[in-house]
């Protein structure tokens, strides 16, 4: 069990999230932040579903996969190609893991199956029920591929961990967490990372990796592997809710992390998905949107906000952002960097994948 020093609670208190009462933008510039992102929208959307792939499923026998809803996809750069891992779902609704490449970033040809799914293995037990969903993909000083995605059982939304060689074929290592947090929902992790080239290697920081998880409840974990994790705690022994929402703002629900979260001179750059509540949120916005923010974390302290933005960065506006599975969701979960500019990728309306791009490289 981790427990944070009391010394690391007196620095977090003194960081007031911005937008809180008498709280002040800490910088009404904005230089921080990754900005600005436009909608490729001779593109969008990248990825639609498609009755044309079919897989015999382990499970539920011959199915078309990604026949449904296509949408919340990673992103990792990889021998000069953008990959895209992304949520798939059949008419039975179970979600298995799709990918797909890119020679631009704009434009995928898709894998014939799935690479991640429920199988006759030892994580049937968490899977079978819901599949596999909403992954975030980095890579690990070895030349590994680490994925965590959500295992989803029917009832609870487990956060596991995976690791590949070529993307294709993965080997599932089971729930990032042991003990009493195995049986909570956990989801959404986002990795601390280092910027090499194209790529995001996982940065430890005092010796250990970090990962920022779960909505609702924005916790933190640490991990000596990358595969075993262990949450940070509260003075009182509690999983400490690094982050909370906000009333009166685009994230006046609930929070949770995006893509990978990025380790920069500056501080640790996190871009997150924020929900606007149904009372006491942002009135101009519809209630349940899902929008997205960013942050910027202590590098030497991974509780403490430095910054926060004041509003989104990324919003619903698009018909296919606003009709779908899911109405008003734009899901941030893949962000790269391809041919000096930003690529990052994310789910409309719980039903297709689109994609943003970003300022010239820096």
């Amino acid at each position: 069990m981790i427990r944070v020093p009391t010394l690391l609670l007196a620095l977090s208190s003194l960081s007031m999230p911005l937008g809180a009462p008498g709280a002040k933008p800490v910088d009404s510039r904005n230089s921080w932040q990754l900005l600005p992102f436009t909608k490729a929208d001779k593109a969008n959307p990248i990825l639609e579903p498609t009755a044309a792939s079919e897989f015999d499923c382990p499970i539920e026998g011959r199915v078309r996969w990604e026949e449904s809803h296509v949408f919340n996809p990673a992103a990792v750069v990889h021998d000069g190609k953008v990959w895209i891992l992304y949520r798939a779902q059949g008419k039975s609704g179970v979600s298995r893991l799709g990918l797909a490449s890119s020679t631009d970033g704009l434009r995928f040809v898709r894998h014939h199956r799935p690479v991640v799914y429920p199988d006759n293995d030892a994580q049937r037990i968490f899977e079978a029920q819901g599949g596999c969903e909403d992954p975030r993909v980095i890579g690990d000083s070895k030349g590994n591929f680490v994925l965590t995605y959500t295992a989803y059982d029917g009832k609870t939304a487990r956060l596991m961990v995976a690791t590949s060689r070529d993307l294709i074929t993965w080997q599932k290592h089971g729930p990032a967490f042991q003990g009493e947090l195995r049986e909570e929902w956990t989801k959404s992790g986002s990795i601390v990372c280092r910027r090499q080239g194209d790529r995001f290697v996982a940065e430890p920081i005092q010796g250990k990796y970090w990962m920022y998880l779960r909505d609702s409840k924005f916790l933190l974990a640490t991990s000596t592997d990358l595969r075993n994790w262990e949450v940070v705690r509260d003075a009182a022994g509690k999983p400490w809710e690094i982050v909370s929402s906000r009333p009166g703002r685009f994230d006046s629900d609930l929070v949770e992390p995006g893509p990978q979260a990025w380790l920069r001179e500056d501080g640790i750059l996190l871009l997150y998905n924020g929900v606007n509540a149904r009372t006491n949120g942002d009135p101009k916005l519809p209630p349940g949107n899902f929008a997205s923010g960013q942050l910027l974390m202590d590098r030497q302290n991974p509780t403490r906000i430095l910054k926060r933005s004041d509003t989104f960065f990324l919003t619903p506006d698009r018909p296919y952002e606003i009709t779908g599975q899911v109405g008003n969701v734009c899901f941030i979960e893949g962000l790269v960097t391809f041919r000096s500019r930003w690529l990052l990728y994310y789910g409309t309306a719980d039903s297709r994948v689109a994609v943003a791009t970003g300022p010239a490289d820096r």
